[in-house]
């Protein structure tokens, strides 16, 4: 058996095993689905199956116990489980252990990273061009951001503190919402403002409309100050004439603004009333759309009348959570990670086009660049180095820094590029790129950055090292690459290759791990 017929084979068994699923023949349900009952036990459970019932369609199985472990961690913290964790979770026999991972997850460390890393994307956290906030300001307000989340601040006072911020960039780093525009003008600002925290993009509305709301932020001044890339965000009353004064709310609601308040404090408190139409809406859709792939309104930054949500009153419900909550996020990813819709397997049982939409089956997705050359990283026990493409200053990060913890979008890695992490300049979802190139595969497969992590990865060595069970160590590659113990084919084509002797065991092993690493499910959220 050749290196290229392992890959083959052992990327084909949990493919062919799910296309026997889909087909209807069942002959296992491993390694993807559970053959747990599939009934509501929440709300959110209640209102997805009502819509599939109404419409007629029939859902996924749940998931396995080796799928949500995998899932949940990639979603929730961006980051694998180790082979311990995995195992330690497959063995447990816990009613409760799905919840009680979801928990533990979300007082994790990484929780704050990962997610620190999502709204860096929305916000551009960026310190070179076009975005310009320059190294200090982006460091800053990268850690500002991961504050708010590690504390876990009400969104509510999340957003209206960048929205009323005054000072200096470096001491008061929310004003960076202000500064990581690509124009200040007071309709540009506006138009962040309602793409960040409304999900609408209001560069399509009628100018009236936009004009209306940019009165809100047409009294925003900047000044520089002597120390170097230091800028002052102030409300700069001095700007107020007549046309200033004449805002509106997105809703048409004209707004009286006096010359002894900030319009931004005006609008902030408009905008986070728990009956304000877009706030909480479009949080909760994004959160929905950052776990299951796909916005309960699609896309989650184009709410517009003419794109409708695909279940109303699911949305109602998350909303009316929140607010509820006092605005707790932490609270609508508990609601949506233990909700059967989330732990639904990726197999779909039917063809109906409408699934997809309706969440009826957990949508594949390429793992995130980030996300991707950590867990590569992780399994290999080797580091990647990341630095400033341009020099103001050059910057050289540590060699143990995690990409998903980066937190300037100028510092990068040609992985990073050619994977498609977002630029950072619009706050559009859409900059992230997960789709598959011929350029990914062919770097997975045959470039010296992989291979080199495969062959001094510490970690792989270890697991190699010599008078170790064959069968204990592919176990323990299984559970660090796909988070599951191999099943018996799986087991059988590996012993096969070993038993051939044509390599030495450690580098057969190593095939082996180059094998996984270069399945789609390894690749893929699934």
């Amino acid at each position: 058996m050749t290196k290229a017929t392992l890959a083959s084979l052992l990327g084909a068994l949990a493919v062919q095993r799910a296309a026997a699923g889909a087909a209807g023949t069942r002959p296992a349900l491993e390694p993807f689905e559970s053959d747990g009952a599939l009934m509501p036990m929440s709300q959110v459970d209640q209102l997805t199956f009502d819509k599939w019932k109404e419409l007629g369609i029939q859902p996924s199985r749940l998931c396995s116990d080796a799928v949500f472990v995998r899932r949940v961690f990639l979603d929730v913290i961006g980051t694998l489980p180790n082979a311990q964790e995995a195992k330690d979770f497959l063995n447990s026999d816990e009613a409760g252990k799905r919840s009680a991972l979801v928990d533990r997850l979300l007082e994790a460390a990484e929780f704050a990273d990962y997610w620190a890393m999502k709204w860096s994307d929305l916000l551009r956290v960026k310190a070179e061009f076009p975005i310009n906030l320059w190294p200090n300001a982006a460091q800053a307000y990268h850690r500002w951001i991961w504050t708010s989340i590690s504390q876990n601040k009400p969104y509510d006072r999340f957003v209206r503190e960048m929205l009323t911020a005054s000072g200096s960039n470096f001491r008061v780093p929310e004003v960076n919402f202000y500064r990581a525009v690509l124009s200040r003008e007071p309709q540009s600002l506006a138009a962040a403002v309602a793409l960040t925290f409304m999900g609408v993009r209001a560069d399509k509305w009628p100018d009236q409309r936009l004009a209306g709301m940019a009165a809100f932020f047409s009294q925003v001044g900047y000044k520089s100050t002597d120390e170097w890339k230091e800028e002052i965000v102030y409300w700069d009353g001095g700007k107020a004439t007549g046309a200033s004064r004449a805002a509106k709310f997105p809703d048409g609601t004209a707004a009286a603004l006096g010359v002894d308040r900030d319009p931004r404090q005006v609008f902030a408190d408009w905008l986070i009333q728990p009956d304000n139409p877009w706030f909480a809406r479009n949080i909760v859709n994004r959160v929905w759309y950052w776990l299951l792939g796909r916005g309960i309104v699609h896309e989650p930054d184009d709410i517009r009348p003419d794109n409708p949500p695909s279940n109303p009153d699911l949305l109602d419900y998350l909303q009316r959570e929140l607010v509820g909550h006092h605005y707790d996020l932490k609270h609508v990813y508990r609601l949506i990670l233990n909700s059967q819709a989330y732990q639904l397997s990726c197999i779909a049982e039917t063809d109906d086009p409408r699934g997809g939409a309706h969440f009826a089956v957990y949508p594949l997705r390429r793992l995130e660049a980030e996300v991707l050359i950590d867990a590569i990283d992780q399994i290999t026990g080797t580091t990647e180095s990341y630095t400033s493409a341009i020099p103001e200053p050059f910057t050289y990060l540590p060699t143990n820094q995690r990409a998903i913890a980066i937190p300037d979008g100028s510092i990068t890695s040609s992985f990073l590029e050619m994977f498609g992490r977002p630029p950072r300049d619009t706050g559009l979802e859409s900059e992230r790129s997960n789709r598959p190139s011929a350029d990914q595969r062919l770097h997975l497969l045959n470039s010296s950055h992989v291979q080199q992590k495969l062959q001094q990865g510490r970690r792989l060595q270890s697991m190699f090292r010599a008078g170790r069970d064959s069968d204990q160590a592919v176990a323990a590659l299984f559970l660090s690459i796909l988070s599951r113990y191999p099943m018996q084919q799986e087991r059988s084509a590996v012993a096969d290759y070993l038993r051939s002797g044509a390599l030495a065991k450690p580098q057969a092993m190593l095939d082996v791990a180059w094998a996984l690493i270069n399945s789609p499910e390894f690749l893929f959220r699934h």
